[in-house]
Parts: C-alpha cells; structure tokens; sequence
C-alpha cells in the first residue's frame, strides 16, 4: 500500500499536477480541491516531508536570494569566527544588476552581524563579503555551495555567488524544500531570517542603520513563521521559501516565479486558507 501510495505521487508530480499528501498522520493528509496559487513552481509540505501540494515542483529555476540560505549554512559548517570583524570593500559592489547599498566601501561589521543582514534583509554586499572572506576566497566558498548543495540531494541545484545576483543560481521547488529542511536545524539562520528588524553600527563616525526584514508576513499576525526568505531578480520573478507553524503542525512552502511584489504574499495566504478550509 506504502509502494503505491509513493508510485501514484511520483507520476502526479512528473505530470506537474496538484498533489495530495500521502501521509495519513498529517492534519493536512485529505486535501480537496486546488489552492490556485499565481506562482509558477510550488511546494508545500507537512512536518515528515510529505508533500501537501506540489506544481511543476522539479522544473529548474532561478532562485536570486534564496541563495543566501545556502550562503549562511556553508559560512556556519566552516565554524569561522562569528565575532570577527569584516570590512566592505569595492569587491564586495554589485556590478551585476548594479544594486546599491547602504553598506558602504569601509563599513566594518561582525561575521554575525554580516550573516544576519543577508538573511534578514537580503544585503547583497553582506553576503557577498562572507563568501569572499571564506578561506580560500570565492572560488572555494561557491565550490563549497554546491558540494553541500550534493551532499544534500539537490541534484538539480547549481550555485554560481553568495549572494544569488547570477541568473546562474538554479534550483527547482523539491530541491529547495530539501534545502529549508537542512537551514531549519540552524538556530542562528531560524533566528536571523524572523527578526523583523536590526540596528547596526558600521561606522564609527555616523550613526546607526536599521534594517528591515524583507518578508512581510512576519508582521501578520495571522502567521507563525519559523523560518524565512525572500528573493527576487527579474530572470528568477518573486521567489519565497518559508517554515511555519500552521494549526500546531510544521510546514515548509516554497514559491518560485511568481509574477508581481505581492504574489508571493497571495499565495501564501491561499494556500493558509485552502488548508485550513479543507482540513
């Protein structure tokens, strides 16, 4: 019966259609009907990894800054030091998409400090300070991108900067989920990417800098987030990966290409009621 279950679930996704989980122990276990959700790829599944809802869940995608999730963790397994201070320089400028930043050449602040501001706010010139101050420079923290990425089961994920401003960083919406299964279990990344806000201090002769969180449904009460990140260039559309707790059970949802500021937003609010309606 197990067999089966797991057959029929394997032909549903390949066909990239809406799927039921399989798991009857799961509150969300006999969805009916469709969330109809705007994002072109979508994920979303129960505590024990059974998908809940899955459309063209392993069609490969730009995922822009959902990338720092894997940037944090790679910084973390190295064990570097997180007190370390980290100075801006030219280097770490966005000659890509030519993004500007508040973190200006000179700006000195802690690896922590760097890491949460990635995460938190998707600080491009924080993230890609962190991979250059890897050791071994770029090259060996992006090659230790996709090792983890490998070592993970993100067969059809491909890391190409730190900070996902290359159309080049690829996943698809069954690898990302493996990936928020493997960023939950770091406490500092849980931490960093539900913060809502953070002041920093990165220069001695000016004052502080606040930073906001990038997802907005932090501050919606109607949801319990436990991990989170945004992302968005215009190859990879409005992209959101999330960890919640819905009516006491843990969920991870990805979101990818979606089209519009608030998409991703909708959707995740669709999804949050279609769940709730039909449990």
């Amino acid at each position: 019966m197990r067999i089966n279950r797991v057959l029929s679930l394997v032909l549903v996704l390949a066909a990239g259609l809406p799927a039921a989980a399989t798991a009857d122990g799961s509150k969300f276990a006999h969805l009916s009907g469709n969330p109809d959700l705007r994002s072109a790829s979508a994920i979303v599944l129960d505590s024990e990894g059974n998908i809940i809802f899955g459309k063209d869940v392993d069609t490969v995608r730009s995922i822009a800054s959902i990338t720092k999730l894997m940037t944090a963790m790679v910084v973390l397994d190295a064990q570097l030091d997180l007190d370390e201070q980290l100075t801006i320089t030219s280097a770490d400028r966005d000659l890509i998409r030519m993004t500007g930043s508040r973190l200006a050449v000179g700006a000195t602040l802690t690896r922590r400090e760097l890491l949460l501001l990635a995460l938190m706010s998707s600080e491009n010139r924080a993230a890609t300070a962190l991979g250059r101050t890897y050791p071994g420079g770029m090259d060996a923290f992006v090659a230790k991108m996709n090792e983890k990425a490998r070592s993970l089961g993100m067969n059809s994920s491909r890391f190409s900067d730190p900070a996902g401003l290359h159309t080049e960083n690829l996943s698809t919406a069954s690898d990302l989920a493996r990936m928020i299964a493997a960023a939950k279990t770091y406490p500092l990344i849980t931490q960093s990417t539900t913060t809502l806000k953070q002041e920093v201090r990165p220069f001695s002769r000016r004052g502080p800098l606040n930073f906001a969180n990038t997802n907005r449904l932090l501050k919606n009460a109607d949801w319990d987030i436990e991990l989170s990140k945004t992302g968005y260039i215009h190859e990879a559309g409005r992209c959101l990966v999330m960890r919640a707790n819905i009516e006491g059970e843990e969920i991870s949802i990805v979101l990818l290409n979606s089209f519009g500021k608030l998409t991703p937003y909708g959707d995740s609010n669709r999804l949050r009621k279609w769940m709730l309606a039909s449990s």
